[in-house]
């Protein structure tokens, strides 16, 4: 691992977000709570959390780090007949978070796939991505 112990300790936030697109019957079956699994959405905010918290135990190299606030909000799009997922991770310490922000959003949309994939395996996760970090030596970063 990096040797961050010289770093000085500043508050540190990350956004990333990610898409799982399905078919238009299986998106009902999460808007209308019908799932044979259960609530969808609510289990997938449950299990980005865990998941941002796990984070040092799953990527090689990776900081374990006390996590101060995690948020994964879903939206249904029915247009693109998709859910997205935004999730905020934040913690005040020497090293960011982005990787946790990624590891809960692909987590949250795994966790869609998991839920439905009786119905839909040909449900489509696409555009993870850091949205943006905030903190640290190199200030803040936002995506274009």
């Amino acid at each position: 691992m990096v040797d961050v112990g010289a770093k000085q300790e500043t508050a540190r936030v990350a956004r990333a977000a990610g898409t799982i697109t399905m078919q238009p019957a299986t998106l009902a079956l999460i808007r209308e709570g019908t799932a044979k699994k259960g609530d969808v959405l609510g289990i997938a905010r449950l299990a980005a959390i865990q998941a941002s918290k796990r984070t040092g135990d799953l990527i090689p190299l990776c900081h374990p780090i006390a996590l101060t606030r995690v948020a994964a909000d879903f939206v249904i799009d029915e247009t693109q007949h998709a859910v997205h997922c935004e999730v905020t991770a934040e913690c005040f310490g020497r090293t960011g978070v982005e990787m946790e922000a990624l590891t809960a959003a692909s987590v949250g949309l795994l966790t869609i796939y998991d839920m439905c994939k009786a119905v839909d395996r040909g449900m489509r996760i696409d555009n993870i991505r850091l949205l943006e970090k905030k903190g640290g030596k190199s200030g803040h970063w936002q995506a274009d």
